[in-house]
């Protein structure tokens, strides 16, 4: 009954576009090509075509994401980027690049850093696919640019900005297990003024995979849980001449996750708001200088859902509050016909509330930088950078960079180094938990952590013409003093060790001396893990003529770490192969186009180990295969309108992972779906 529904409302809409056809036009030549060589700007900071940038990036762009009927940020990684892959649990998925987790991957939304820490991940879920204009993905340390964090790669969201008079455009989309997005943007430009206006509402129904435990006993838990978002964003941009420009900008986010009861006594509840304001000074064509403001706060809150000892159904209670406060100041230089200089300075606070934790702290870090680009011998392309980061607990850090290119023919050759650092997170710094459910426990910050460090290094040749781009890429990322929760037992501890332990624990939220007496088990923050990933990818685009196109990739990732007491092992959550294929066909007839694309994602087991009595068990989740198709229908032959109807299958193979409740799922994908979408945009 669900799938003749959705067929319903696709024709219905075919019905309306049929209605108000008026005059054809033309198809775009843009929409019959793939797009080899779009403009980028996370590899260097500045402006440069994919083929020219030293530091190879991926790039997905907006038609990609729309050619596969995408409105997910994590669907559009999953299946468009297979260098990155997620672990995924009831509650929210884990970001991994490359093998290493999401801790080391910095994610960006025009620059500017997106926090929201949703159980030790960021919450992607506050990403607006509304205004995407392109992804891109620099893999490997980025740290001489953006400073913290940056060790795994950078993932950068680039927003699109307002060009006609007036666009209002309506993105809709409905599946099975009552999934549904509704986005809806409202853009306004003029040569002084522009305004862009965004809400995106995402749901679902959640759904069981397996309705029993891994001990055989039936269970009403699911596998993915239901929930609603909302996202909101504004953003006002102002030209009053051409030496200056602005903008200021905010948004808002709530989330909520619906968990069965009375298996769980609360639902889960997550709310942000941004504000950020930047300007533009231009001296003449080859210089100006810029100032970005940054607010960004999030909170997690508990929904009680069951009455309990301390709360009553409908209370709410703040877990976790998070705040971040950034000034960026960067200058750029045109130094000759062929150098670009920018120089920098960033200052960073970030404050962390957390109650349970005892926790209410905050850092400050400052930084400096500088890059220079050049071009040598016309055909030699050098990037050199350097960045002097002071942060309050792990002190000064000095981040270098180098990057070469080398274009021989259609043959581009690069090379690159770049040092990579992370700073210790507030939790690791300042925790103090005591928990006495089953075998009591500390959890202890440790503010004698210093900062992670990776040297990166890669080499990359790349092939292009008009239709056609190869390239192999080859690195290896060496990571020392990683931060790992080391557990001691309280009884291995000298008598002393063990009075100043109880002294602390006394110290934490909730504490009780009668809950102190069952401690047996200390867990802290340590400096004592080191790490080696290296791999190759191999990524292949083109453009076949007669409306075909074919795009593909494979990664191969050798992820290991080592830790003082077990030495070297699989890194966990790390996959060792992934690849993707995509697949595309366009074609006009008068007024109306088809696009028809198929996209899929292909990868071997997820590691998961598990320390029991010393040995180490495999508990890795199983490859799988994921392969969607979508169509898209449109009807451009009006003088504003736009209207395209889409009907897409996502999971045609329908790829299961139906193993009992509480294993590690190699996706939570429910199965074979039907969903239907509709685009409706005004442009004048």
């Amino acid at each position: 009954m669900k799938k003749r529904c959705l067929f319903v409302v696709l024709l219905a809409g075919c019905t309306v576009t049929a209605a108000f056809a008026q005059e054809p036009a033309k198809p775009s030549n843009q929409e019959l090509s793939v797009e080899l060589n779009p403009v980028v700007v996370t590899g260097t900071g500045t402006h440069n075509r994919l083929k020219n940038t030293p530091a190879p990036v991926d790039v997905v762009t907006a038609a990609d994401i729309k050619k596969a009927g995408i409105t997910d940020f994590q669907q559009a990684m999953t299946m468009l980027v297979p260098s990155l892959s997620f672990s995924t649990t009831a509650m929210g998925s884990y970001l991994i690049m490359n093998g290493l987790s999401n801790k080391y991957v910095l994610v960006l939304i025009n620059g500017k850093k997106l926090i929201g820490d949703a159980l030790n991940n960021i919450d992607l879920s506050r990403i607006d696919m509304n205004n995407v204009k392109r992804i891109e993905v620099l893999k490997g340390a980025g740290s001489a640019l953006y400073g913290s964090d940056a060790i795994g790669g950078v993932i950068n969201i680039i927003t699109d900005t307002p060009i006609n008079l007036l666009t209002v455009t309506s993105n809709t989309r409905v599946e099975e297990y009552g999934q549904f997005t509704q986005g809806a943007t409202v853009d306004v430009s003029t040569s002084k003024f522009g305004s862009h206006t965004s809400y995106t509402r995402r749901q679902a129904d959640g759904w069981q995979l397996s309705g029993v435990e891994e001990n055989g006993e039936a269970t009403t838990k699911n596998a993915s849980n239901a929930f609603y978002s909302n996202i909101l964003n504004q953003q006002f941009t102002f030209t009053p001449n051409d030496k200056i420009s602005g903008y200021v900008e905010g948004g808002f986010f709530d989330r909520k996750v619906k968990r069965p009861t009375p298996v769980y006594n609360y639902d889960l509840g997550y709310d942000s708001y941004n504000l950020g304001a930047g300007a533009k000074y231009r001296f003449n064509e080859k210089a100006y200088i810029q100032l970005d403001l940054k607010n960004d706060n999030y909170d997690t809150k508990y929904h009680y859902t069951v009455d309990g000892k301390n709360n009553k159904v409908g209370d709410s209670e703040r877990v976790k509050r998070q705040r971040y406060y950034q000034a960026n100041l960067k200058g750029f230089i045109r130094t000759g016909e062929n150098a670009r200089t920018v120089l920098g300075l960033e200052y960073v606070n970030e404050s962390l509330e957390r109650a349970s934790f005892g926790v209410d702290k905050a850092v400050s870090t400052y930084a400096a930088y500088a890059q220079e680009e050049m071009t040598l011998l016309k055909e030699l392309r050098v990037v050199a950078g350097l960045r002097y980061t002071y942060h309050e607990n792990a002190g000064s850090n000095v981040t270098p960079k180098i990057a070469l290119m080398y274009r021989l023919g259609h043959f581009n050759l690069r090379a690159q180094y770049a040092a990579g650092f992370r700073a210790p997170a507030l939790d690791e710094l300042y925790k103090l938990s005591l928990s006495t459910r089953g075998t009591a426990a500390l959890g202890i910050g440790n503010t004698n952590l210093h900062a992670e460090k990776s040297h990166y290094g890669s080499v990359n040749v790349e092939y292009t013409n008009a239709w056609l781009s190869v390239g192999v890429t080859g690195y290896i990322n060496s990571i020392r003093d990683m931060i790992n929760a080391r557990t001691v037992k309280l009884a291995d501890m000298s008598p002393a060790e063990q009075e100043e332990i109880k002294k602390l624990a006394l110290m934490a939220e909730g504490a009780t001396p009668e809950g102190v007496a069952k401690l047996k088990n200390v867990t802290r923050f340590v400096n004592d893990e080191d790490a080696l990933v290296k791999g190759f990818e191999v990524n292949l685009n083109s453009n076949l003529g007669a409306g075909f196109s074919l795009g593909g990739s494979y990664v191969y990732t050798y992820a290991r770490n080592k830790d003082i007491e077990t030495g070297w092992r699989p890194i966990q959550l790390s996959v060792r192969h992934s690849g993707s294929v995509n697949a595309n066909y366009v074609r006009s007839w008068g007024d109306y186009r088809l696009n028809v694309n198929l996209n899929s994602r292909i990868q071997s087991k997820r590691t998961h180990l598990t320390l029991t009595k010393g040995e180490w068990e495999d508990e890795s989740a199983p490859g799988f295969a994921l392969w969607n198709l979508n169509t898209r229908h449109s009807f451009d032959g009006f003088e504003h309108f736009t209207i395209e109807p889409g009907i897409g299958v996502d999971n045609l193979l329908n790829k299961v992972d139906r193993r009992p409740y509480g294993v590690n799922y190699s996706s939570l994908n429910p199965g074979r779906t039907v969903y239907v979408s509709l685009l409706l945009r005004f442009k004048k």
